[in-house]
Order: C-alpha cells, then structure tokens, then sequence
C-alpha cells in the first residue's frame, strides 16, 4: 500500500471505524478528537447511524435486486451506508468523489471482489440519488 495513505487518512476511513465500533459497543459513546475533518466525520457518523433505517429503505427500493443486506458483510454494509448517506444529504460533494473516495477507504477493510462489487452498486445507487450530476 502507499504510504501516504497511512500518514493522512481519509476520513471515510474515520467514518468506517466510528460506525464499525459503535455497533459493536451500542452503549459506547463515540468519541471525535481534533482533526481536520472532525465535523465532517462527525456530521456523516450521526447522520448514517440516525437515518440507517431510511437508508436502508432506499436500498431495499432501488437494490433490491442487487443486493440482500441480510446477507452482506457487515463492513461492506457500513461502507454502503455511509455512501448512501452522503449520497443522499452532502450535496456539496460530488457524487464522484463519494464514491471514489468511499472504494479508497475500502481497501482497508474490504477483498479485491467486495471493493469492485461496492464500486458498482454505487454507481447504480448514485444514478438514481443524484440525477443532477
């Protein structure tokens, strides 16, 4: 991997491990230390985490024949998550960017297979989310 990536990394990345810890600790408070981008990781975490159901209500709508969230890797599924999100309430950022950056912080945590796959089901999402672009 390049070492870059290690020195600054992305804040999906961010995003990912805060999601990821908080459902494994409900009970846990999640903690945002000072960074760069620490009110974009905030504001990505609360919100894919307050709107999963609606979120997963676009994906059941418009994935169904995609995807079965029943059966999908937990990490892939907060990926697609936090995507989605942003996708659906940051409209300042490209959806290009969402979803390039988004496929970057899964090399991380995801197979060379679930990366491609994830690329592709945003794109399909992002289409119909973000029509305008």
């Amino acid at each position: 991997m390049d070492q870059k990536k290690f020195k600054n990394p992305s804040p999906r990345i961010k995003v990912i491990q805060k999601i990821y810890n908080f459902l494994l600790n409900p009970q846990s408070e999640i903690n945002y230390p000072k960074n760069q981008y620490r009110k974009f990781i905030k504001e990505v975490v609360s919100g894919t985490l307050e709107r999963s159901e609606l979120i997963e209500e676009t994906i059941t709508n418009h994935l169904s024949k995609d995807i079965n969230l029943k059966k999908t890797d937990k990490l892939l599924k907060i990926i697609l998550f936090a995507a989605i999100y942003e996708l659906l309430f940051k409209h300042k950022n490209p959806k290009k960017v969402i979803i390039n950056e988004y496929v970057l912080a899964s090399e991380y945590f995801l197979e060379k297979v679930q990366i491609g796959y994830l690329n592709a089901i945003l794109d399909k999402i992002s289409k119909v989310l973000r029509k305008d672009e």
